[in-house]
């Protein structure tokens, strides 16, 4: 191995903590029957019509390059998808750019348009890449820490406190992960005019938006006045059960997608064929596959979170995603010490809620994108655990 006399890493890289996820999951490696309720991911396969639209188009030679912002063919119908079920329309030629994953569409969204010490507001918990993306670019994260008693909803006035002359962006995941919060249009109006008056720009991850329970989704970019200053985040991952294809979409204003377009076009190129013509028809012909699929996760919700309350987990109902965020607060244990307990003595992985933020901490995050089965073995083990720790 070299022998350096200086250090070759970047700073920042040096200093940014691995995923609190994968470094718990680390420790579930090489253990049996375990009940996993930690990953974020869909226990559904592609449905078949979607695989064999890419089979055909590998079959067909579709093997090259698309645009660097995607199959025309595919923007198209991501502008009819929006207005079909967000109510705002996009340009297929210059305001979508397809991505890999909506995970590149966070980082390309935040290159473009944060500069070094400017700062981007992350509301917690969140998902954990959220302040290592904004830091990665040489912004800062400034952390609002929400509350459990207020389902872990953004309030006005913690937003105003949280913004400085140096605030450029505030970053939005609704439905939420790790919460399944979902914020409504009454809650978004309480904070549209704090926006406006700082003239911030928000991104918006809705990756979640198919999966909303209770009511139906309200995307940013619908809001009034926000189209201009919204980029708006979604994909194919959750809803559309295709994690592993690593497709995504933003939408935006001409003036951010063409800077976007220029951080796409010299990292990724493009995003992958196939999977591009797999999301063709996902949008075109896949809208039964995703309410089958909701329809079921709403059942393992109901039943999820009912248990949790019945075994002594305080569990508030979430309204979208597939998260619950339970308190062990009745325990008198950390979340760390909670979730390495219960995978040691029961074999249930589940993800402590500190990894998303520290108002996380004293809540675990538990997937129930598991069969009904699996879910009603891990309710029992968490019951046995509970009991002998009570």
């Amino acid at each position: 191995m070299l022998k350096a006399k200086k250090s070759y890493l970047s700073h920042v890289v040096k200093e940014l903590p691995p995923s609190g996820i994968r470094k718990f999951f680390d420790l579930a490696n090489g253990m049996e029957d375990v009940i996993s309720l930690g990953v974020g991911e869909p226990d559904f396969t592609t449905s078949w019509r979607v695989r064999e639209a890419a089979i055909v188009s590998f079959e067909r030679g579709y093997t090259a390059y698309t645009a660097n912002a995607g199959l025309i063919e595919l923007r198209k119908e991501i502008t009819k998808y929006c207005l079909r079920n967000f109510d705002v329309e996009y340009n297929p030629e210059n305001e979508i750019i397809v991505t890999i994953g909506a995970s590149q569409a966070l980082d390309i969204a935040l290159r473009a348009i944060v500069n070094p010490g400017e700062e981007v507001i992350v509301i917690e918990p969140s998902f954990v890449s959220y302040a290592p993306l904004v830091e990665l670019c040489g912004g800062k994260a400034v952390r609002i820490q929400t509350k459990g008693e207020e389902e872990f909803k953004l309030q006005p006035e913690d937003l105003r406190a949280a913004i400085t002359d140096r605030t450029k962006a505030i970053l939005i995941c609704s439905p939420n992960n790790p919460t399944g919060t979902v914020m409504e249009k009454e809650d978004y109006l309480k904070l549209l005019p704090i926006i406006e008056e700082h003239d911030l720009l928000v991104i918006s991850d809705e990756i979640y938006s198919e999966l909303v329970y209770d009511g139906t989704h309200q995307s940013v970019p619908a809001l009034p006045g926000m189209y201009e200053r919204t980029i708006f985040i979604n994909g194919f991952s959750k809803g559309f059960a295709m994690t592993g294809w690593r497709l995504g979409f933003l939408c935006a204003p001409r003036e951010f997608t063409e800077a976007m377009l220029k951080i796409h076009q010299y990292s990724v190129m493009c995003a992958s064929t196939a999977a591009q013509y797999g999301a063709l028809e996902a949008l075109r012909e896949g809208s039964q596959d995703v309410l089958s699929m909701k329809k079921s996760y709403e059942q393992r919700r109901n039943y999820f979170v009912k248990s949790c309350n019945e075994i002594g987990l305080a569990c508030h109902k979430p309204g979208g995603a597939f998260y619950s965020f339970p308190s062990v607060k009745a325990t008198g244990m950390s979340s760390a010490e909670f979730a390495e307990k219960l995978l040691v003595e029961e074999r249930v992985a589940v993800v402590p809620g500190n990894v998303f933020g520290e108002s996380g901490e004293g809540f675990v995050r538990c997937s129930y994108a598991s069969s009904i089965t699996q879910l009603e073995e891990a309710i029992r083990r968490m019951s046995k655990f509970m009991n002998n720790h009570s």
